[in-house]
């Protein structure tokens, strides 16, 4: 009998993974192919979980039937489609969203940048109180300063009004902050902060992919921007692009809750300064001089042909190091489901779209009892419309959670509710950490070394969102029932207090 070939075998592989996958993974589907049974009070409806097919499971078997395991032609093949989909010049993978943080923030301390640009120890870096704590650590691991101002507790974003009072001639570099739960903050402001005192701009878009931000068009060549994101219509009166595209550098993630999934993995995009990709790879790869990718050699022509620092010259330069780096890399496997994944963001994107509003609609009546998060630059929320401000600007998020605030006078408070919603197996959490600045990390940090963080001002917003907020989730996986079953026992909840 003729032994079939390898490409046989893998072809047989794959097709029973198909098979498997369907009858295996059926509740993990996308909401609108999802047909697993959903039995209120007893079926968990999570805040956020892995939404995939078969597409993700079979490419993840491909790839380990090829074995390449590190970093290789996947990644490179992810890495470039990420990058034109989102409309930067470059991407680099790595193991998760944290790191992607660490690797941003590190790129700016290179001393291959200019003297007055670089990112020195004691330099201090604006961000905001309430948010996830690795958008905040990685500024203090590199040696810099972070400086905290307010959030806005209606859109969960940096209170604009707070930079200047928190700038410091000579010492501020740097401004690094998050999209909240997808929410753009208000980039207009942000940059021509930043254009007016030369700083670099990180945009920490972990929670936002997919979310867009709109410039009057005038304003946006002001800033350097003349033309829209890849994919995005133009009306000729603004400028669109994606989050993630708007400042110097840009991170993802790519943890399970989030708008793609790897598993485990993450991102950072270099939007248009193509030398800060060399910075941020030698972070990310060891901190190595060299740019080849693994498996790859000489690819610069002159490997033992370097002098530099006080090595010989000719030393192998693929063993020379012109940082203090690390090894973040994720595997290849990781960026095969990823880039099956990314196939799917743009249907990804409209559910959770449509699950906001559907949570949004659903509790109109309850305002009485809620204050809801609006989108940056909107004035409020009318029957499914928004009203807008007058600046022009416009933020459409793709929401990464459903926030709402307990109101101060309410019956009830967000415990209370966050007790309620667990008993009857709902998914929520709070805003990540509240107000950084309060937990016991920070405190600890403060006590012992003073002079390690500033904090511009009150923090009232933050303590605000602290004390009163929670979201559910818009993930594409939630059913019409589940969404049901949700505002079923919201209303339940806020009829049985007295």
């Amino acid at each position: 009998m003729t032994k079939p070939s390898a490409e046989a075998l893998k072809a047989e592989i794959l097709r029973l993974t198909r098979e498997f996958a369907a009858l295996q993974h059926g509740a993990n589907r996308p909401s609108e192919e999802n047909d697993a049974p959903f039995v209120p009070g007893t079926t968990p409806v999570p805040y956020a979980a892995r939404v995939f097919d078969a597409e993700e499971v079979t490419a993840a078997v491909g790839s380990a039937l090829d074995f390449w395991l590190t970093l290789g032609p996947e990644g490179e093949a992810f890495e470039r489609e990420f990058a034109a989909g989102l409309g930067v010049k470059h991407t680099l993978l790595v193991n998760s969203g944290s790191s992607a943080n660490l690797v941003a923030v590190a790129t700016l301390t290179s001393p291959k940048l200019p003297a007055a640009r670089r990112l020195l120890p004691d330099d201090e870096v604006i961000t905001v109180a309430a948010g996830f704590p690795t958008t905040v650590a990685p500024i203090i691991q590199c040696g810099a300063v972070p400086v905290f101002i307010d959030n806005d507790p209606v859109t969960g974003n940096v209170r604009v009004d707070q930079l200047e009072s928190a700038f410091a001639a000579g010492r501020t570099k740097a401004v690094m902050m998050a999209h909240t739960l997808g929410n753009p903050f208000d980039l207009g402001a942000v940059l021509e902060f930043c254009r007016r005192h030369d700083l670099w701009l990180i945009e920490d878009n972990c929670d936002a992919l997919g979310s867009t931000y709109s410039l009057p068009r005038e304003r946006a060549q002001a800033l350097g921007f003349s033309e829209n994101s890849p994919g995005l219509p133009s009306d000729g009166v603004h400028i669109t692009r994606y989050t993630g595209t708007w400042g110097d550098l840009s991170t993802q993630s790519f943890y399970p809750p989030h708008h793609l999934t790897m598993g485990e993995g993450g991102a950072v995009n270099i939007v248009q300064r193509p030398p800060l990709k060399t910075y941020a790879e030698s972070f990310r790869d060891w901190g190595r001089d060299c740019w080849c990718a693994s498996g790859k050699d000489d690819t610069c022509g002159k490997r033992f042909q370097w002098q530099l620092g006080e090595l010989p010259r000719g030393y192998d330069h693929k063993y020379i190091y012109s940082h203090l780096g690390y090894n973040l890399k994720p595997l290849d496997l990781q960026a095969a489901i990823g880039r099956a994944q990314l196939r799917k963001l743009p249907g990804f994107t409209i559910a959770r779209k449509r699950h906001w509003q559907a949570l949004r609609d659903g509790l109109a009546d309850l305002e009485g009892f809620f204050e809801f998060t609006l989108p940056t630059h909107a004035r409020r929320w009318q029957r499914g419309e928004f009203e807008w401000d007058d600046s022009g600007a416009r933020a459409d998020p793709s929401w990464f959670g459903f926030m709402l605030r307990v109101r101060a006078d309410a019956p009830f408070t967000s415990t209370d509710l966050a007790r309620h919603l667990d008993a009857r197996k709902i998914g929520h959490r709070r805003l990540f950490g509240g107000n950084l600045l309060r937990q016991p990390a920070f405190v600890q940090l403060r006590r012992e070394r003073p002079q390690a963080l500033r904090v511009a001002g009150e923090m009232t917003g933050a303590d605000e969102l602290m004390e009163r907020a929670l979201f559910l989730g818009t993930f594409p996986g939630l059913t019409p029932a589940m969404l049901a079953y949700e505002l079923e026992v919201l209303h339940e909840f806020v009829r049985s207090r007295p």
